[in-house]
């Protein structure tokens, strides 16, 4: 299994958390969501919503921003 625990040859991705927005991960990613879905993404760097208010979940559009 590629990138598996057990696979030491397989880089540790990257994450990065930001206090008041996305979490950027490097890509390529696949994400499992609650329902059992599975969305995934081949960039270099997604940003995943964290506040939930993307019309795009899981992916971040910036709604997180406050507007003036």
């Amino acid at each position: 299994m590629p990138n598996s625990p057990s696979d030491r040859s397989a880089a540790p991705r990257r994450l990065t958390v930001q206090r008041k927005g996305p979490l950027l991960v490097e890509g390529p990613v696949e994400v499992e969501l609650e329902d059992g879905s599975v969305v995934t993404s081949d960039r270099f760097r997604v940003a995943l919503c964290t506040c939930r208010r993307s019309r795009r979940y899981p992916w971040c559009d910036t709604s997180h921003r406050d507007r003036a």
